[in-house]
């Protein structure tokens, strides 16, 4: 009941409040501030055979990460792409998964003689993440690393396109000064 509870809250806060994502972010103190991302390469790019290749992580929803990424990188000009030799790699992930809250709950209603019970099981629900990394690129060194709560299942054109600039834009205005 907790759960369903916390996810009403959640849809009714989301609908009044414009859906503000919530993002986690952390930096390696050692390198913060005395690494200067100047320019920047590609760490890599989605590999293997996860059933997320064929859903969310498809090579479409990879190609606009990765250039929600450039877009929101480049703008004032302070960190460039180019290939080797460059001064910080970027990585990305996207990812999906469901949930499921264990809680079980139960409970009577009913009003004069219509009484009944219910009893519901575990709750599922879906969970979606968006996640860029930033290495120091002569060392290899993790720099900083931020992750949105953004799901694109079922999402796809423009409204894919919409949600992963919204969580590139949230996780890049927490990103420490140099990176």
């Amino acid at each position: 009941m907790r759960q369903l509870c916390r996810v009403l809250l959640t849809t009714v806060t989301m609908l009044l409040g414009g859906c503000a994502l919530t993002v986690h972010s952390d930096a390696n103190p050692e390198l913060v501030g005395n690494v200067k991302c100047g320019s920047y390469a590609w760490a890599g790019s989605f590999r293997g055979n996860s059933p997320l290749r064929n859903t969310v992580a498809n090579p479409v929803n990879e190609e606009r990460l990765r250039q929600s990424i450039a877009n929101h990188l480049t703008p004032g000009g302070t960190i460039q792409p180019v290939g080797a030799p460059a001064d910080c790699l970027v990585g990305y992930g996207i990812g999906n998964s469901y949930l499921v809250d264990g809680g079980w709950y139960g409970g009577w209603y009913g009003w004069g003689p219509y009484w009944g019970g219910y009893y519901g099981g575990p709750y599922a629900y879906n969970y979606g993440i968006i996640s860029i990394d930033v290495y120091e690129a002569r060392s290899g060194r993790a720099l900083w690393h931020a992750s949105a709560d953004q799901s694109l299942q079922y999402a796809s054109g423009p409204e894919a396109q919409r949600l992963i600039d919204e969580a590139v834009a949230a996780m890049l205005a927490h990103r420490p000064p140099g990176v």
